[in-house]
């Protein structure tokens, strides 16, 4: 067990090069937000996977399951494991395939929830459980051509599941493909072919079991009708938009607009402060060459750390409220500014790279739009040298606990 004094030491050291901070007030903003697009009658599933983006998942999950949030879902066996093993007890789904022996006994030993896409997969199932009837859930592909049986054998996978011992169909889900598009032709493509398949597999979409999803972030926002009873949200949990326009909000109906406040900030700090003459060159190949007595910050975070090595001589940072340009090539452990602008910058001060100061904000979309890529793989890049420091008081949504048993029997 560590001392006090060490326990201290740790806590300091976590603020002392760079780190991410997690604002669980916005986590719990972000969660409310979601809720008031949703009946009540309709379960909100928190994804989690990936370490909740990045975010770090168990308190991530604690913080959304007291917001209100009443399912949690991870894309691995073992992303389903380290929430059990910090005491979580929600329902979990774990939304990858899994098809093993020693994964079934993992699932059912650590009451998680398997996706079965295929019937061969069922069988696997059927046979390898030893435990009691274990719930299970049925993935659909409806046009995202990835995980799932097709929509239009949906009929023959749902009778087999049914007919085999030692399993329950707790839902039947698919998964959309273009949700956030501004043409919704594929969308409402997917929902009918979803829609068509529950009904021809005899069931009404609004009877009580099994459960029914087809929402992720961007369909939980731009249409009520595909909520069903559960919405799997991931993205918004984390206080960015899959699209521009469901930002503005320009294409919505006004109670369909989301405020959403980012969760993460990442943040490090000045390490020396030095000053060259023009025609210095800059960090690894020379890549930028002062054209002027230039004022550098040197800054202890780098491309180990989950800064995009693509991103120099193009990103900025914040430094006392003012933007501040990124210079040279980016390094392992460290990055350089431009500080000239800057009047007595001292080391030990804190660079926000993604978040607010003052006035002046970046968001992962930012980075994303520079590199030609998308805010998700932004917040799932950091790692995990970067410690995760919480901030902010989360909050205790006024409704009943969740109760799992209860949920389990419907």
């Amino acid at each position: 067990m560590l001392s006090w004094d060490q326990s201290s030491s740790i806590a300091l050291m976590q603020r002392e090069r760079a780190w991410v901070e997690i604002d669980l007030a916005a986590l719990s903003h972000n969660v409310q937000q979601i809720l008031s697009l949703m009946s009540p009658q309709t379960e909100l599933m928190a994804v989690v996977k990936a370490d909740a983006y990045g975010h770090g998942s168990v308190t991530v999950a604690q913080t959304v399951l007291q917001a209100g949030a009443s399912w949690l879902g991870v894309a691995t066996i073992p992303e389903g494991i380290e929430l059990r093993e910090a005491g979580i007890e929600a329902p979990i789904l774990v939304l990858g395939a899994t098809h093993t022996a020693d994964q079934i006994r993992a699932i059912e030993h650590w009451r998680l929830q398997p996706t079965l896409c295929t019937p061969k997969q069922a069988l696997v199932y059927s046979e390898s459980v030893r435990g009691s009837v274990l719930p299970v859930h049925i993935k659909l592909d409806t046009g995202m051509s990835r995980l799932g049986t097709s929509w239009e054998q949906a009929v023959e996978f749902v009778q087999l599941v049914k007919g085999l011992p030692n399993l329950s169909i707790d839902s039947i889900y698919s998964h959309l493909a273009t949700a956030e598009d501004l043409d919704p032709t594929i969308r409402k493509q997917q929902q009918k072919r979803y829609e068509a398949a529950i009904r021809a597999c005899g069931y009404d979409l609004a009877g009580k079991h099994p459960r029914f999803h087809l929402a992720n972030s961007a369909g939980t926002m731009v249409d009520p009708s595909l909520h069903y009873d559960m919405v799997r949200t991931g993205l918004i949990l984390y206080g960015l938009y899959p699209a521009e326009h469901l930002r503005s909000g320009s294409h919505l109906p006004p109670a369909s607009r989301l405020d959403l406040r980012p969760v993460m900030q990442v943040k490090a700090r000045v390490t020396q402060v030095k000053r060259i003459q023009p025609g210095t060159g800059v960090s690894y190949g020379h890549r930028f060459v002062a054209d002027r007595d230039t004022t550098i910050a040197v800054v202890g975070i780098g491309y180990a750390d989950g800064v995009p090595r693509n991103l120099s001589n193009k990103m900025k940072v914040l430094v006392r409220g003012q933007q501040a340009a990124q210079i040279g090539s980016i390094t392992m452990d460290q990055l350089m500014l431009d500080v000239s602008h800057i009047p007595a910058l001292q080391e030990g001060e804190v660079v926000t790279l993604l978040g607010q100061d003052g006035n002046e904000k970046i968001l992962a979309d930012d980075w994303a739009n520079l590199l030609g890529t998308i805010s998700w793989e932004i917040l799932c890049g950091f790692k995990h040298r970067l410690p995760r420091v919480s901030v902010g008081q989360p909050y205790v949504a006024k409704r009943a606990v969740f109760d799992p048993i209860k949920r389990t029997l419907g």
